[in-house]
């Protein structure tokens, strides 16, 4: 089966999603760009961080089962990531929103994110918080040194998802001005499509 192409920014899209997945390293916007589709599309957005991590940091034991509860439904948004739950989410996709950004875009971001969610004392998910800024030194597992040393994932599992589903719409963004551009343009059109269009689009 012929593959569809990789779609940029302006490519318009063959028809409305009505379940994504947001794709990217850590700290490379997933779940912001994730709020702004589901609000685009009216639609609910599921954050999986949200699902996985319970108090102080403890993997919730429903967490596998919660992701096959709210993906059963038709319409959905979320972020793609989690190894338990990667391949069942991608399964059910009928877009996947690539934010292929750089790693020094990423650093920046996760850097920036970082600090401030710890000089506020931000509440996360179910009352954590970012831990002391000291452990960035100590935790090889800290968010910061986690968007360093695996920002390279990102592109093959994307490429082996293409070849897994060829017929999946995948789009890729590279900046914040690819993803304002596709926000504001081909999301917003296939947004407005009447049923009549869509089915056309078909």
């Amino acid at each position: 089966m012929e593959g569809v192409p990789l779609l940029g920014p302006g490519d318009p899209l063959p028809h409305r999603p009505r379940r994504v997945l947001v794709a990217g390293t850590t700290g490379a916007g997933k779940t912001t760009l994730a709020a702004h589709v589901a609000t685009a599309l009216g639609i609910a957005h599921t954050e999986l961080d949200a699902l996985y991590h319970g108090p102080d940091w403890a993997p919730r034991a429903s967490f596998v089962d919660d992701v096959h509860r709210f993906s059963a439904g038709p319409d959905w948004v979320t972020e793609w990531q989690y190894r338990a739950v990667r391949a069942h989410l991608a399964a059910r996709a009928d877009l996947l929103v690539w934010l292929d950004v750089s790693r020094a875009r990423v650093l920046r971001q996760v850097v920036t994110r970082t600090l401030l969610r710890r000089l506020r004392r931000q509440d996360l998910w179910h009352g954590n918080r970012e831990p002391p800024l000291r452990t960035f030194f100590t935790d090889p597992d800290h968010v910061v040194r986690w968007a360093w040393t695996t920002h390279h994932r990102s592109a093959p599992r994307v490429a082996a998802l293409r070849r897994e589903r060829p017929a999946l719409c995948v789009v890729r963004l590279r900046s914040r001005a690819e993803v304002a551009r596709w926000l504001r343009g081909p999301l917003r059109d296939a947004a407005a499509l009447t049923p009549a269009e869509r089915t056309g689009r078909r």
